[in-house]
């Protein structure tokens, strides 16, 4: 055999070895989409308005308490989300160059106005809609962080459009969805606050002295409250500060435990620079209760009995997945917004798998239909063919595996698709050849002449299926993005194939034969 023959079959025999490789063994390495295997598909919208009225409220209660720092006392404030700016009362004797000074430093996103005694800030043009982006982005990134410590494999998880506030969830082989989606929604904003009054049994009775009505800097909460065998007695209300102690933006990590009695709890652990502002507030209100919120519901408000560093516990009345769910919910960190989901859909397992019977099907009778026809048509070059066809579809499903890639129904689609494509290069070439014969050319220089003249045709036709394969990877969704990435994958095999492996088949049949007369095509 000559040199230049062994390479090239060295070459061909080294993917499919590698391809092999990557593909061996199957069942573990090629992932099911969603239509195929089952699972739930989520459209969920980010309530973006939330994170806006989220950020002024912080806002507000920043600059009460950057101004007391400095000795300066505020009246009240009041939040007005629908045209993006908040208000605080400035008494007449406010030392108004300091608290300007504190306004630059502190708040450069917002303008300043002042009518009165009030003054008026408001975001700055484009603040407004950075903070909705950042709350989809934020929101994208906490349910990524979620679904991966759930443990479902290749989910897909992506934004509706460039700047919409939408987020497309497709979570393959889920057997409990009605869990999934709690995890997934539930905002998880975790807050220790100070308790300035209760609990009592009732708003009014907890307002008794305050006239009925919470001071400034002032919240009323409420939670259950509960039994010695955690049976839900009624609710209690508390007068809680309005700024946090500490919130779950602090925590380094949370993991469901139990108390003295086996009932399920979560412990979790604090970041220093938090376990030190905690340490030092529970050192100086020892014998105080302090509220544990969870999305504005006050979950205990145990009294402090000693100073309290780097770790705590949440209590509640929790069964064991509630408890791990928290743990888990809490670890992945707080949604910015609130979730409302558009659409939801569940894909069962015995669908899923009656999908991939069909597709399967399918595929297999057009291989072998199409290498029936080539077979007949081209004779022994469409054995050629067939053997070309075979290891494209090998390196096919061995890139497909190396890649991680999911297979979807219209993934599979690709694959018959891909498989038309294949024979077409090698249909091009071949008519080329004939072509070459007609006019009387050599079978060698008939050869050369048609994988020659038939290589830019077949390079147009596939560079522009690529090109639309990535448009349709790029702006595609679930099971767009699986066609696309067959695809693409596919028309770098069918090329390689068709204009490589081909041609090899073609120099070994011609090896050590000085004239060759005819060619069976």
């Amino acid at each position: 055999m000559e040199k230049k023959v062994l390479w090239r079959v060295i070459v061909i025999v080294a993917v499919v070895a590698a391809a092999v490789w990557s593909l061996w063994p199957p069942s573990e390495k090629i992932h099911w989409g969603l239509d195929l295997e089952g699972g739930v598909h989520l459209v969920l919208q980010v309530q973006t308005d939330d994170a806006i009225k989220a950020e002024l409220d912080d806002a507000a209660q920043r600059l009460v308490s950057f101004a007391a720092d400095e000795g300066i006392d505020l009246g009240a404030t009041d939040v007005d989300a629908e045209n993006f700016r908040f208000s605080v009362e400035v008494p007449a004797d406010t030392d108004r160059e300091g608290l300007d000074d504190i306004i630059g430093r502190a708040f450069p996103d917002y303008d300043v106005t002042r009518a009165g005694t009030s003054w008026i800030l408001a975001f700055k043009p484009n603040i407004e809609r950075l903070i909705r982006d950042q709350a989809v982005r934020q929101g994208l990134e906490t349910i990524n962080n979620r679904v991966d410590e759930f443990g479902v494999a290749e989910p897909v998880i992506q934004r509706q459009g460039i700047e919409g506030d939408r987020i497309l969830i497709q979570l393959p082989g889920v057997d409990d969805p009605e869990r999934v989606k709690r995890i997934i929604k539930s905002t998880a904003f975790l807050e220790f606050k100070e308790v300035m009054q209760g609990p009592a049994p009732d708003r009014p009775s907890l307002l008794a002295g305050y006239a009925g009505l919470p001071p400034s800097d002032g919240e009323v909460m409420s939670g259950n409250r509960t039994g010695f065998a955690g049976e839900v007695l009624g609710r209690s209300y508390y007068l809680v500060k309005k700024s946090s102690i500490i919130t779950g933006r602090d925590l380094r990590s949370a993991r469901r435990s139990q108390d003295e009695y086996g009932m399920p709890n979560v412990q979790f652990d604090l970041v220093p620079s938090a376990a030190d502002k905690f340490g030092e507030y529970t050192s100086s209100h020892i014998g105080t209760p302090m509220a544990i919120v969870l999305d504005g519901n006050v979950m205990s408000a145990p009294t402090i009995r000693a100073k309290i560093t780097d770790s705590g516990v949440i209590e509640g009345n929790y069964s064991v997945e509630e408890a791990e769910d928290l743990a888990l919910i809490l670890r992945a960190g707080a949604l910015p917004a609130t979730m409302v989901y558009l659409e939801e859909r569940t894909v069962g397992p015995s669908l899923g798998h009656d999908s991939v019977v069909r597709g399967i099907r399918a595929a297999v009778a057009g291989l072998i239909l199409v290498m029936v026809f080539m077979m007949i048509y081209y004779q022994l070059s469409g054995l050629n063919a067939n053997v070309a066809l075979m290891i494209n579809l090998v390196i096919l499903m061995g890139a497909m595996a190396y890649f991680g890639a999911t297979l979807t129904l219209p993934g599979i689609a690709g694959v018959i698709l891909t498989i038309g494509m294949a024979v077409d290069a090698n249909v091009l070439i071949f008519e080329r050849i004939r072509e070459e014969l007609g006019v009387g050319k050599t079978v060698r220089s008939a050869i050369e002449t048609g994988f020659s003249r038939a290589f830019g045709t077949i390079l147009d036709a596939n560079l522009t299926t690529l090109i639309a394969a990535l448009f349709l990877f790029q702006f595609g969704t679930g099971p767009v993005k699986g066609f696309a990435v067959t695809l693409s994958i596919g028309i770098f095999a069918s090329v390689f194939t068709a204009v490589f492996v081909s041609r090899t088949i073609y120099m070994i049949m011609l090896a050590g034969r000085d004239r060759v007369q005819t060619l069976s095509i």
